[in-house]
């Protein structure tokens, strides 16, 4: 017996691993110390081998601060429980339905009153909604998941914003400092903000002009090699250091261009696009020199199965050149047809000009010269007739007075 009394009130003394326990039970009650014995005996044991009891009123906000404080969190997270948590913070996370996350999704696009949140924009919330749902059973905090089997709303595919060569050089001629070098970078190599920030020094080749991508969003993005163009190996090349971050502003990691993007494209006057579109910029360039889908996808790192990554992983590095030199010969030649065009509506506008003082110098003499003419002619006929012009004027009036001017 483990039971022991002191005073009014019964004790429990038990060992585990070795371990004394005691536990007062507060009751002076016998069969009540009993059974408290029993729990308590009950909770060292699920603490041994880690069993977690379950607590079915569990809210999301409490499960939502545990997912931050020991689950691995990512800035999206954040993000968008900005959104879901006014609305779930509340309820009991084993009790979240479907229908629930759909009136979520009904208040959330009603709320949009500058413009209409999408429904991909509504998928994200719930996407993470779910991800803590999984979470919190792994960690054996709910019994299951009740979004397991949700179905998101279908997403419109929208258009993807795609510079043109005239709006590039519009770009790079606004852009200063550390934007122009991380939009060079953007457009001839295809990477991500995110890996352009975090590339070093120590990752560039220049003896081969290849650059290394070691910080990448997907684990296929690791480690890619990727050839530089010649603008971009000369660009280098001005500010080649030992080692430290490419891409840096007074001495400080670069993480944020909002606000010099937003300055830029303003000076440059060009259409909004997002940093992000330069990689769409970099793909479409590549498909249209006729680059195959393969060797894009290894150069850009995407990740879409283990079937197509199985196929892209292994492009050599002259398939990998040959796409860069292709890229470079079809800027070249949109270059020259932009300046071609260029050059045409110059000569069209010089034309106009010409055509326009021709007739400004034609119109202006001939009809001063015409006026003139016509008031000596007059002149000429009023002295034929055997008088001045005073005089012609004095004889109408003269005429009208008497009656014989008519």
């Amino acid at each position: 017996m483990s039971l022991f009394k002191r005073g009014e009130v019964w004790w429990s003394y038990f060992y585990r691993d070795g371990i004394r326990h005691q536990y007062s039970t507060g009751t002076s009650n016998r069969r009540q110390a009993e059974t408290i014995e029993a729990k308590l005996k009950e909770e060292v044991n699920n603490q041994r081998f880690q069993i977690v009891q379950i607590d079915p009123n569990l809210k999301l906000a409490e499960l939502a601060a545990r997912f931050i404080a020991n689950g691995p969190v990512r800035p999206h997270h954040l993000y968008h429980l900005k959104f879901l948590l006014p609305f779930f913070s509340e309820f009991p996370a084993s009790r979240i339905t479907k229908s629930l996350a759909e009136e979520f999704r009904r208040r959330r696009q009603a709320h949009g009153l500058e413009r209409v949140t999408k429904d991909a924009t509504v998928n994200r919330d719930l996407s993470v909604l779910r991800h803590i749902l999984y979470w919190a059973v792994d960690e054996q905090l709910i019994h299951a998941n009740p979004l397991a089997r949700m179905k998101m709303a279908r997403e419109r595919r929208t258009r993807r914003q795609v510079l043109s060569v005239a709006e590039e050089q519009l770009l790079l001629g606004a852009a200063m400092g550390h934007l122009r070098g991380m939009v060079i970078c953007a457009l001839d190599t295809g990477m991500r903000r995110g890996e352009i920030t975090s590339q070093r020094w120590e990752d560039i080749d220049f003896s081969r002009k290849l650059l290394f991508v070691t910080r990448s969003k997907t684990p296929e993005g690791e480690s890619r090699e990727i050839p530089l163009t010649d603008r971009l190996h000369e660009l280098l090349l001005k500010d080649r250091k030992s080692e430290g971050l490419v891409v840096s502003f007074r001495g400080k990691p670069v993480r944020i261009v909002k606000r010099t993007w937003k300055t830029a494209l303003k000076n440059a006057q060009i259409r909004h696009v997002r940093f992000h579109d330069l990689r769409h910029t970099f793909n479409t360039r590549l498909m249209e020199a006729g680059v195959m889908q393969e060797v894009r996808m290894a150069l850009m790192g995407h990740s879409t199965g283990s079937r197509v990554h199985a196929t892209y992983t292994h492009i050599e590095f002259p398939v990998k050149r040959e796409a860069i030199r292709k890229l470079e010969a079809w800027k070249i030649h949109q270059q020259q047809l932009l300046t071609e065009q260029q050059k045409k509506d110059q000569q069209k506008e010089e034309l106009t000009d010409a055509r326009t003082e021709t007739d400004r110098s034609e119109s202006g003499p001939s009809a001063a010269n015409g006026i003139e003419a016509g008031g000596t002619q007059a002149v000429e006929k009023e002295i034929a007739r055997g008088g001045s012009p005073g005089a012609s004027r004095q004889t109408q009036v003269r005429d009208r007075r008497d009656g014989r001017g008519d």
